[in-house]
């Protein structure tokens, strides 16, 4: 989705849990790096014109950044804007709006803010990179974007499966065996087997199994397998 564009210049745009980044049209330039955006702005002032106030969409007239983050109670949409001129900053989260700044002398800085059920900490900084270019990037625990992904993928495995027409996303935070469904903690029930262990719980009224067994290999250390319903459901890769 293409962020919509002030009077001054066009938004850039990240996007997606990779830190994917691409610029809108109109002249502005984005520059590629993991969960940054860059805007480029000229002199002229903020939009004055009347703008309609039926959703957050359409209110967003200075839109530079968007970022989609995977945790363990869902994927969250965290949308950015920066007005270059009056220092304006709004952060929404999933399309509710949690900061907003109209007047901020200064342009750069940051704000912190938390996402999801679990109160994840994050926080978008602003930097300037050469005249009229600002540099937006997320962090997440206290990490870049980049390395937020790259520690999760080592600690949760997803699994997102379809159980009587209804779309699941079941996620298991290894360090801890929490399971998440659809944004929820599950009861589970964890036991010892021969061959490793196994985590039970319930979906829609269907047995849930995650089982943990040694690769035996010490790269690769525990394997984690859901099985639903006696069929095993393969991993999904966000």
């Amino acid at each position: 989705m293409a962020g919509p564009q002030g009077s001054s210049g066009a938004a850039a745009q990240a996007a997606g849990p990779l830190g994917r980044e691409r610029s809108g049209g109109g002249g502005a330039r984005g520059r590629r790096c993991a969960g940054a955006a860059i805007l480029r702005r000229g002199r002229r002032g903020e939009e004055t014109g009347r703008r309609s106030r039926y959703s957050h969409l359409e209110k967003m007239t200075d839109l530079v950044a968007v970022w989609e983050v995977a945790l363990s109670d869902g994927v969250h949409k965290i949308e950015f804007e920066h007005g270059t001129t009056s220092g304006k900053r709004v952060v929404y989260v999933d399309g509710k709006e949690e900061i907003r700044r109209e007047w901020m002398f200064k342009l750069v800085g940051k704000e912190t803010f938390t996402v999801g059920a679990t109160k994840t900490k994050a926080a978008i900084n602003i930097d300037a990179v050469s005249g009229f270019a600002y540099e937006y990037t997320l962090e997440i625990n206290g990490k870049s974007l980049k390395q937020y992904i790259e520690n999760r993928l080592k600690t949760t495995n997803t699994w997102i499966l379809n159980l009587g027409g209804t779309d699941y996303r079941i996620v298991l935070e290894k360090d801890t065996m929490d399971v998440w469904c659809n944004g929820q903690k599950m009861e589970t029930a964890g036991e010892f087997v021969e061959d490793g262990t196994e985590t039970h719980f319930t979906v829609a009224d269907h047995s849930c199994c995650i089982k943990a067994v040694s690769s035996g290999k010490r790269k690769e250390g525990i394997i984690h397998t859901l099985i639903v319903d006696n069929r095993e459901i393969p991993e999904a890769v966000e």
